[in-house]
């Protein structure tokens, strides 16, 4: 997770937040953006993980930059159920979409 530490504190581009073409093209799924956010207000995302379960990725946005990049579980059938990740689980999920990750931040950033 180090290799988000970077886009902490870093301006958001709420435009390239709202361009569901481009953030669906890195596999990411917009699911709440507030508009127009609060002076401290979370934006959530979420991207497959496996047959059962996606990954929601929480955005803590305070004046308008990333606060804090959270990761989650939650299930399909049931999205309302969310759970804490494990280490191996985001070991595994960072290996396979590491790239697409980095270019979904360097998008939301630029």
């Amino acid at each position: 997770m180090e290799q988000f530490r970077r886009y902490m504190g870093r301006r958001v581009n709420l435009n390239n937040m709202k361009d569901t073409g481009k953030i669906n093209g890195y596999g990411i799924i917009c699911t709440y953006i507030p508009d127009p956010p609060e002076e401290f207000d979370e934006f959530e995302f979420k991207t497959e993980f496996s047959e059962l379960e996606d990954i929601i990725i929480t955005l803590a946005i305070e004046s308008g930059k990333i606060a804090r990049i959270m990761f989650s579980l939650a299930d399909k059938e049931n999205p309302d159920v969310v759970r804490r990740i494990n280490q191996s689980q985001i070991e595994e999920f960072l290996m396979s979409r590491n790239q697409q990750l980095i270019q979904f931040f360097e998008f939301i950033t630029k």
